[in-house]
């Protein structure tokens, strides 16, 4: 058997990951530490909540003695729990240093006090948005200079550099993906797409920031999950991987396509203010990454209609997340003045 730590594994990827795992990899036991903040969501596992290679540890990845029992056995470690959420950092960073850059720190130094040969691999999963604003004419490869341009940026990039640190002075085997914006079944409607189609569903009011052109790479978390285990079977320790599947898309697009699939009128569209430090575009060399056999299996098209389809299905699951007081407050903060502002048509 392979013992994995999984932190973070109720959020988006993560909890995608590990239903992943469990049905590719029959010798694979998993533990999932995660501390249950907002974006954390016991209902993204409660299919699995019972099986025989699955455990659920609620703690923090910042509180060292936790950390420390949970990795006593782990062989794999793959580190998904992270504040994520621009806007998010904007309204209030110090969350985000003190789990993304923190709590990464707690992992690492318990897991270089393991025995020597234990841990196989430590795959940290870090971002696309280290890199900042990607050029017109050419894509953001694994030894560009880091440049992030937002609190949630800097704090992954933070990350990042303690993993190497840990990898060169202690000889922890990690690993690091960059991987562009993903996206699917189970994603928090506070992030881009499911708050178009929870929107849209709800007949409110799509926010689109600035003139809608900021351009994303799109990413099907199923094809994310495999890019991972390929990376944990195949990569190297203190070597960076960069996942994308070449869909590059302007935010207007996405939200366009989203009422399409729905059948929504494009006027549900509202452009609003933009927010502070919006990187225009955001794009990936995966070269090195498709050099191991990785490839996207789902076409973009086909991605974004199973994920529409997944949430007019799960109304329950995303209603009770947007009814939370949490989310209203946030999204109140967040919007509610820019809508007030808004057009349905772009600025100049």
């Amino acid at each position: 058997m392979t013992r994995y730590l999984i932190t973070g594994g109720c959020g988006f990827i993560g909890s995608n990951f590990i239903r992943h795992l469990l049905a590719t990899e029959p010798d694979a036991e998993v533990v999932n530490l995660d501390a249950l903040t907002y974006a954390g969501n016991p209902e993204n596992l409660r299919d699995i909540e019972a099986h025989p290679r699955y455990r659920f540890v609620h703690g923090d990845i910042r509180d060292a003695e936790t950390v420390r029992a949970v990795m006593r056995d782990a062989q794999v470690v793959v580190n998904f729990a992270a504040e994520t959420h621009v806007d998010r950092s904007l309204l209030d960073a110090g969350d985000f240093v003190m789990t993304d850059v923190y709590g990464t720190f707690v992992l690492l130094n318990e897991a270089a006090k393991l025995p020597a040969g234990q841990l196989r691999r430590f795959l940290h999963i870090s971002t696309d948005e280290v890199y900042g604003e990607a050029p017109p004419d050419r894509s953001s490869s694994e030894t560009d200079r880091l440049h992030p341009r937002s609190p949630y940026s800097a704090s992954k990039a933070g990350a990042e550099m303690m993993c190497l640190a840990f990898y060169e002075t202690y000889g922890v085997p990690v690993i690091i993906t960059r991987a562009s914006n993903t996206f699917g079944p189970y994603q928090h409607p506070e992030k881009a797409l499911p708050l178009f189609i929870t929107n849209a569903l709800e007949d409110q009011p799509l926010p689109l920031y600035g003139d809608g052109q900021q351009i994303r790479d799109w990413l099907y978390v199923e094809d994310h999950c495999r890019a991972l285990c390929l990376v944990l079977e195949r990569g190297a320790p203190g070597e960076t991987y960069n996942i994308a599947a070449g869909n590059e898309r302007t935010n207007l697009e996405v939200a366009t396509k989203a009422l399409e699939l729905l059948g929504k009128p494009r006027s549900l569209i509202r452009f609003v203010s933009d927010r502070m430090g919006h990187d225009r575009r955001y794009s990936l060399e995966t070269t090195k990454l498709r050099a191991l056999g990785w490839s996207p299996c789902v076409r973009w098209e086909d991605a974004m209609e199973a994920t529409v389809r997944w949430y007019r299905e799960r109304r329950a699951w995303w209603e009770r997340i947007k009814r939370d007081p949490r989310f209203q407050e946030y999204y109140r903060r967040q919007y509610a003045a820019r809508l007030e502002q808004s057009s349905g048509v772009p600025p100049p």
